[in-house]
């Protein structure tokens, strides 16, 4: 059980300076920014709409990066089994599935349609949902500040990966990677 540390004293002090300083029905508001039914289908419509501009390789490591989520999540809840703010008798609070969840399918979202916007508000968009996100479950008292620092660190390798893929497919041409090389390749030989 996750009960000690330097880092929890602050975290306890942070939390109970926030907690309840906004209007609950405004705060669970924000917090469900980061339930599955709102931000996956945003995911998977940025999905759609990259793959059906060619962009497989993307939208499915975008895919892979959400369905990664749980998997690295639910360990970690389990094995510091910390207590929630307002609940110190529940575990599981560390990290916060709902700011993973926020954070892949809004920044996942974010960098499969930004080739086509030519404009920073994707990524705009994506930081204040997952910010809101992420203030509305402090400030409601259903994670604590750490609990939702954890989620963004520990989903930024998820969506450098995304970036990679996009990356590596821009790099091989619109065919995919590697694929226009080998075309040029057997016009060249043949």
């Amino acid at each position: 059980m996750l009960v000690s540390g330097p880092l929890l004293a602050p975290d306890h002090a942070l939390s109970r300076a926030l907690v309840r300083t906004v209007p609950d029905s405004v705060t669970e508001r924000l917090s469900d920014l980061g339930n599955i039914p709102v931000a996956v289908p945003v995911l998977v419509l940025a999905m759609a709409y990259a793959a059906r501009r060619g962009r497989a390789l993307a939208a499915g490591a975008a895919g892979l990066a959400m369905a990664l989520v749980p998997a690295l999540v639910i360990p970690f809840k389990e094995w510091t089994a910390r207590p929630g703010p307002l609940e110190p008798w529940a575990a599981g609070y560390f990290p916060s599935g709902h700011t993973a969840t926020a954070a892949v399918a809004y920044f996942g979202a974010a960098l499969l349609v930004r080739p086509y916007t030519r404009r920073a508000w994707p990524t705009a968009a994506a930081l204040v949902l997952t910010g809101a996100t992420a203030a509305g479950l402090i400030l409601r008292g259903w994670h604590w500040p750490l609990d939702v620092l954890a989620s963004l660190l520990m989903c930024t390798p998820l969506l450098l990966g995304v970036a990679w893929a996009d990356r590596a497919h821009r790099a091989g041409g619109a065919g995919g990677p590697g694929r226009l090389s080998r075309r040029s390749t057997r016009r060249s030989s043949g």
